[in-house]
């Protein structure tokens, strides 16, 4: 059996008990026997190489496009406009759907590719598509009134701009 006191502790030992003089964050543990060990709780700092930061980066666009579309649901007129096939005055066609579903499928693949894509490759692709991404985000803008999209809209070009820049800045192998 052994018990954790910290100095602060009511039941820690009186001062003249104690070898050492205890910072406040370090945990004092005593043991059966008296043995008595001290140490200090630090974190570990695991550097994320840039590989698991784009294919980060690409989870939280596709979270803020799944929201985005999500809210949309909610505008006044919104599910009605669904029901009678448009969708920001665009109709809903199979063409249409189909290629909303390309757009969402390349980024959900990139949160792979980033991962296993040659660097070279990778590297060009993580500039390219996020570049042509935020056009296509600017587009949709043009006209839009709604506080709730714009945000959104200027947070995902955030973020892809993130993915441009660490891609970008990606590192050489020495």
């Amino acid at each position: 059996m052994s018990a954790t006191l910290t100095p602060s502790s009511p039941s820690s030992p009186p001062e003249s008990e104690r070898a050492s003089p205890v910072a406040a964050d370090t945990a004092v543990t005593v043991a059966r026997g008296g043995t008595v060990s001290t140490s200090r709780a630090t974190l570990e700092d695991v550097r994320i190489d840039v590989r698991h930061r784009i294919s980060a980066l690409w989870i939280a666009v596709l979270f803020l496009y799944a929201y985005g579309d999500i809210f949309g649901f909610f505008r006044t007129g919104a599910i009605k406009d669904i029901t009678a096939g448009k969708v920001s005055g665009i109709e809903i066609t199979q063409g249409f759907l189909f290629g909303v579903s390309v757009y969402i499928a390349i980024a959900s693949a990139m949160v792979f590719l980033s991962l296993v894509l040659r660097p070279r490759v990778a590297r060009w692709t993580n500039i390219v598509l996020p570049i042509l991404y935020i056009v296509s985000i600017v587009a949709t803008c043009i006209g839009e009134t709604w506080a709730y999209y714009i945000f959104l809209s200027v947070a995902e070009s955030a973020l892809l701009l993130l993915i441009v820049w660490y891609a970008w800045k990606w590192p050489k192998q020495a």
